[in-house]
């Protein structure tokens, strides 16, 4: 699978597309992601967002708990749900029509359109593409064990990211059931489904199904 921001997304579905365009690979949209985030909450229109305090904006049609943090900087974008307990430590652009669900964790990531996090989940340094989906319980493992830099490994072929924090990316519509971890640096194709309290690291393929033991195979056509 070749690694690249529109091979695993819509753009089109995401504020930051254009930025995320800008660069080979998308995990490296993540290191300027603060600063992307304040100068673009700068630049939108007080009609639409409110900014509820020092570079937190949310879209007026957002619904926000009121148990609900959300650090700086964090966009909100329209329609979205974010629930009971949420905690949004901060550099979070979250798309339109999404879901932030209760006693979920976000750091340093950009949900696409559509994404639900409803359960239990924790996002750190990641991107979530168009429509995909964690189920509970299911997070992202941004940091290794031994503290070492995270390598993205695509078959035989290891891509070094200069990076320590490097959670999953997950492309347009991918499913990953609940109580799963992914590894740092975990890229899963388009389109894919990861079987419950699967441990995923890698590269899955697009339209795949990760099953239980790690075996991928195809998802059939319909």
């Amino acid at each position: 699978m070749k690694i690249s921001a529109t091979n695993l997304f819509n753009l089109s579905h995401s504020m930051a597309g254009e930025y995320i365009a800008r660069f080979q690979y998308p995990w490296q949209a993540l290191e300027g992601l603060k600063d992307f985030i304040i100068n673009l909450g700068q630049s939108l229109s007080p009609e639409e967002y409110d900014q509820l305090s020092p570079d937190v904006w949310v879209h007026k049609t957002a619904i926000i708990a009121p148990t609900a943090c959300l650090g700086s900087p964090c966009i909100i974008g329209q329609e979205t749900e974010v629930r009971h307990c949420a905690y949004i430590r901060g550099s979070a652009l979250v798309g339109a029509n999404c879901v932030v669900g209760n006693s979920v964790e976000l750091k340093n990531v950009i949900l696409f359109d559509g994404v639900q996090v409803p359960h239990f989940n924790y996002v750190g340094d990641s991107i979530l593409g168009y429509k995909s989906h964690m189920g509970a319980g299911a997070i992202t493992s941004n940091v290794k064990s031994d503290k070492t830099m995270i390598a993205v490994k695509n078959g035989a072929e290891k891509i070094e990211t200069g990076l320590r924090k490097l959670g999953a990316l997950l492309g347009d519509y991918v499913e990953i059931g609940c109580n799963s971890v992914l590894n740092p640096g975990s890229i899963v194709g388009p389109g894919s489904v990861i079987y419950p309290l699967s441990c995923v690291r890698g590269v899955i393929p697009p339209n795949s199904i990760f099953k239980t033991g790690g075996i991928v195979v195809a998802k059939e056509e319909n």
